[in-house]
C-alpha cells in the first residue's frame, strides 16, 4: 500500500469521526458509549477488509472509549 494511500485513508478516518461520533469524554451515559465502541469496531472491520490496513487513530480512540466505559461503570457499581 502505498503512503499516499494511507496518508488518504487516514484522513477519511478523522473526517468521518469528526462528524459522526463525539469524543469520549463528552459521552453522558455507558449506553451512547456502547453505540460509539459499536459503530468504531464496524469501521475498523470495514476498513481492515477493504485495504487490511487500520489507522492507528482508530485504535486510540477506541482506547479512550473504553476508558471512559470503565470509569462509568466503576462509578456504577461504587454507587451500589
Amino acid at each position: 500500500m502505498s503512503e499516499h494511500l494511507r496518508t488518504q485513508i487516514d484522513q477519511e478516518f478523522e473526517s468521518f469521526t469528526r462528524r459522526n461520533f463525539e469524543t469520549p469524554t463528552s459521552c453522558r451515559n455507558l449506553d451512547q458509549i456502547r453505540f460509539y465502541v459499536h459503530e468504531l469496531c464496524l469501521k475498523i472491520d470495514e476498513l481492515e477488509s477493504r485495504f487490511q490496513y487500520v489507522p492507528s487513530g482508530a485504535f486510540t480512540l477506541l482506547a479512550q472509549y473504553n476508558a471512559c466505559q470503565n470509569n462509568m461503570s466503576h462509578v456504577d457499581f461504587r454507587d451500589l
